[in-house]
């Protein structure tokens, strides 16, 4: 017999497991809760990383060398096929129109235009970062490219910016 002609008998789904319908039905009394602690209550969930109580993964893995991650810059990154699909021929285009056009979300981050896709009309292109195709693309179709100076990261700038956020987050909240 193979695994393919059981299910033909059996049927396509699964019957549910009817719980809390007395001793006979083998799911009765606890309805399969076990007895006392957080599992048997109602409204209990738990982690989805949770092992029972073992060390958890995370904390069994040695923590060595050097991470990056609290100091990278993060961008709003856009593709010149977006420029040209949103953007009339001889516009001037900065993070504020791409904002105002729901290209990107906000201004918050410095903006970096990648040359993904073809330009066919001549823009005027103010941003933080370009990519060298982007700017070849750029001046290639009679556009201009100009790069704005950004300010240089300090560790108070990057301070001083988090809790401005977290300022945000708790209007938010309380909203």
């Amino acid at each position: 017999m193979m695994i393919h002609e059981i299910t033909e008998k059996v049927g396509r789904y699964k019957t549910r497991k009817r719980i809390g319908r007395g001793h006979g039905s083998g799911h009765g009394k606890t309805s399969g809760r076990g007895h006392k602690g957080a599992g048997s209550r109602s409204g209990y969930t738990r982690r989805a990383y949770f092992e029972g109580g073992q060390m958890s993964f995370a904390r069994r893995i040695p923590k060595r060398g050097f991470t990056n991650a609290e100091f990278r810059k993060l961008y709003h990154v856009v593709n010149i096929k977006e420029l040209e699909s949103r953007f009339d021929d001889g516009a001037e285009i900065t993070a504020e129109d791409l904002a105002a056009h729901g290209v990107i979300r906000d201004t918050d981050r410095p903006l970096k235009v990648l040359g993904e896709g073809e330009l066919t009309k001549k823009f005027t292109v103010t941003a933080a970062k370009f990519s060298s195709g982007a700017r070849s693309k750029i001046e290639a179709a009679g556009g201009v490219v100009t790069e704005v100076a950004r300010p240089k990261w300090t560790r108070q700038t990057a301070v001083k910016n988090e809790s401005k956020k977290k300022g945000r987050r708790n209007k938010r909240a309380s909203s």
